[in-house]
């Protein structure tokens, strides 16, 4: 089962990863100003990870490929790491959707 690794960044933001069992991060979030709003981003990918529309399978400039999971809303809530093949990125995708919904919080703000 995954985790989600909650983080303060240098400017004092606090931040998520979603890790794999094997402890590779899946998806990271943006910067948040509060720990709640950070936590409400956690429950947010933890609703919509399981539903494959809220998937935006992206190429960047450099030809590698990677996703956005979006919220309802269509605000950007993840983004995943870079990926070298198309296979790669969807088997990054069913890792989240897999991982995420039963994920533990690993706070390590504290």
């Amino acid at each position: 089962m995954g985790k989600f690794a909650v983080s303060t960044r240098a400017n004092g933001e606090y931040q998520f990863n979603l890790k794999a069992d094997n402890g590779q991060t899946i998806l990271a979030s943006e910067g948040y100003s509060t720990k709640a709003s950070c936590e409400n981003g956690i429950e947010s990918v933890r609703k919509n990870a399981p539903d494959d529309g809220r998937y935006e399978r992206l190429t960047s400039k450099n030809g590698k490929y990677y996703f956005s999971l979006k919220a309802g809303n269509g605000q950007v809530i993840g983004s995943s790491e870079m990926y070298e093949s198309t296979a790669g990125r969807d088997n990054g995708i069913e890792s989240v959707k897999k991982n995420a919904p039963d994920a533990k919080i690993d706070d390590q703000t504290a």
